[in-house]
């Protein structure tokens, strides 16, 4: 069994028992968007949580290795993607991410914002014209480091 195939088998398994993303976070203790990411394959879960998550899933046990395995990270289907969910992020970075790199070299230096030493939460905001969106990216700053012994 592949990834591919597990989690194909964890999101009809999660439809088939009618749970939530949020009712698999609550069951291993981690936060909502990393266990649904881990899910859709794209972190390792620890084993001991694997098996918590593949009963609660009914699937077969043989799902935990590859749940827990380090996984092939990032990439979709197209290159500009096609969801429109997904979509409106990658939209929403190409207007405003020049901006958000100057600011951040401005506040911060010349440097990046981890996706690893990273947490990422979304939030409902009730609001008079339509509920909101909110989303909100933690992430370390990183500076660049030149070794000018090596240049």
């Amino acid at each position: 069994m592949n990834r591919n195939e597990v989690t194909e088998q964890v999101v009809l398994g999660r439809l088939r028992r009618g749970l939530t993303w949020q009712e698999l976070a609550d069951a291993i203790g981690r936060p909502l968007l990393w266990t649904t990411s881990a899910l859709l394959g794209q972190h390792p879960i620890p084993a001991e949580l694997g098996k918590v998550l593949v009963g609660m899933l009914g699937l077969d046990e043989s799902a935990v290795p590859v749940l827990a395995a380090p996984p092939m990270r990032g990439g979709l289907p197209t290159a500009v993607p096609t969801d429109p969910t997904i979509y409106r992020f990658y939209e929403a970075l190409q207007v405003y991410g020049g901006a958000i790199k100057e600011v951040i070299h401005e506040q911060f230096g010349d440097g990046i914002m981890s996706a690893i030493n990273f947490s990422v939460d979304l939030q409902k905001k009730p609001h008079p014209s339509g509920d909101r969106v909110v989303v909100t990216f933690d992430g370390k700053f990183l500076p660049y480091q030149w070794d000018s012994a090596r240049d």
